[in-house]
């Protein structure tokens, strides 16, 4: 799995009111790295963030199967990219149903408790619903 290192800076960087950061250093399977093409990059931030626009374009210079990202305005840019997408809630669906989690809904409501995560009401449930969880 690749980080970008901006992917990897927001992570890392914990702020005084959220979560301990993530220790990515102490995990065997992330390697963080940053994308070539660093005009591209600053062309993508007119709209995105920084840790979003480098993911995109080194997604597109790794030719990588999939790509995580939540935003929508990530997503589309992604998608016109040619790029394969996927979001958080995406994978944690697909954990359900691969039998790695029993259940979402505690995934969830974890997310948006403790990471603060935010997934509309309607979303929520739909999730659940497709999951069988509702």
């Amino acid at each position: 799995m690749l980080i970008p290192s901006a992917v990897d800076d927001e992570l890392t960087v914990s702020k005084s009111d959220l979560p301990p950061a993530i220790d990515l250093a102490a995990q065997p399977w992330p390697v963080v790295t940053t994308a070539n093409d660093q005009k591209r990059v600053q062309e993508l931030r007119k709209g995105l963030d920084r840790g979003e626009a480098e993911a995109i374009v080194l997604a597109i210079e790794r030719r990588a199967d999939l790509l995580l990202v939540d935003e929508r305005r990530g997503r589309r840019t992604a998608s016109a990219a040619g790029l394969r997408v996927t979001g958080l809630l995406g994978v944690v669906a697909t954990a359900k149903r691969a039998g790695l989690i029993d259940l979402a809904k505690p995934v969830l409501d974890e997310l948006i408790q403790v990471a603060r995560f935010w997934i509309g009401p309607d979303l929520y449930a739909e999730v659940l619903a497709e999951l069988g969880e509702s």
